[in-house]
C-alpha cells in the first residue's frame, strides 16, 4: 500500500524545480509502487529542471537507474549518481537505441516530453515493445490530445488518444472473431488504464485464454 510517498516529497520540495498537476501523483504510486527499492531502470521523457529525476531517484531507493532524454544540451547538468540524461529527441531511433544498448531492460517509462502528437505515437511504437515484459509505459498531460498546436484535436485520428482508444480493441483482439489479427500489443498487454490527463500500459505475457467450469463433485 502507497504511503504518499511522491505527494509528500513535492509539497516539501526544496530541492531542483518540479512542475506537477497535484492528481498525477495517486497515479504514479498506484502504478510505481512494486518498483520501489526494486533497483528498478526508469526513463522519464523530458527533464526540465531536473527536479522529477531527483524526485524519482529517492522514490525507487538504493540500485535504481533514471534515465532522462531532453533535447536541451544544458540539462546534462543535472546528471548525478544513478541519474543520467540523453540528449536528443524523443522520437529519434539513434537516441532510444543508445539508450536501450547501455540499459537493455527498462522497466518504467514515463513520457513527459513535448505532448505533440507525432512524439507522443512515435516514441511509443519505438519503445513499448522493448521495454520489461512486466513494465509500465506511462504517457502524461494527454490533454494535448485535444490541442491542434500539439497536433491534436477531438476525434482528430492523429491525436495519441484516438490512437489508444484502438488499442483498446488491439488488447481485445482474440475476442473479435478473427476480424482482428493477434498483434505482439495483443500478447503483451495485461492492462491500459485511462485517467485525467494520463494513460498507463501494464505489460504482462499473455496466454491462451481459459473457461474452465466448476461445480460440485459428481455433478
Amino acid at each position: 500500500m502507497s504511503d504518499g510517498f511522491l505527494h509528500k516529497y513535492f509539497l516539501s520540495n526544496g530541492h531542483k524545480p518540479l512542475l506537477k498537476w497535484i492528481h498525477y501523483f495517486d497515479i504514479y504510486e498506484r502504478h510505481f509502487e512494486r518498483f520501489r527499492n526494486k533497483s528498478p531502470v526508469m526513463l522519464e521523457i523530458g527533464v526540465a529542471h531536473g527536479g522529477s529525476v531527483q524526485m524519482w531517484k529517492e522514490y525507487f531507493g538504493p540500485g535504481c537507474k533514471i534515465v532522462g532524454v531532453d533535447i536541451n544540451p544544458d540539462f546534462k547538468r543535472h546528471e548525478s549518481e544513478n541519474v543520467e540524461i540523453f540528449i536528443g529527441s524523443q522520437d529519434e531511433p539513434n537516441v532510444i537505441d543508445a539508450i536501450l544498448q547501455k540499459y537493455p531492460r527498462i522497466d518504467i517509462v514515463l513520457d513527459d516530453g513535448s505532448h505533440m502528437m507525432e512524439h507522443m505515437t512515435n516514441t511509443f511504437n519505438l519503445l513499448f515493445h522493448r521495454i520489461s515484459p512486466t513494465g509500465v509505459y506511462m504517457v502524461e498531460d494527454t490533454h494535448t490530445c485535444y490541442w491542434p498546436e500539439f497536433g491534436g484535436g477531438l476525434d482528430d485520428p492523429k491525436s495519441f488518444l484516438e490512437i489508444c482508444k484502438h488499442k483498446i480493441d488491439d488488447m481485445n483482439a482474440s475476442y473479435t472473431r478473427n476480424a482482428l489479427p493477434i498483434s505482439d500489443f495483443t500478447k503483451s498487454i495485461h492492462s491500459m488504464s485511462f485517467y485525467d490527463s494520463i494513460i498507463v500500459f501494464e505489460k504482462k505475457p499473455q496466454g491462451a485464454r481459459q473457461m474452465p467450469i466448476t461445480g460440485p463433485l459428481g455433478a
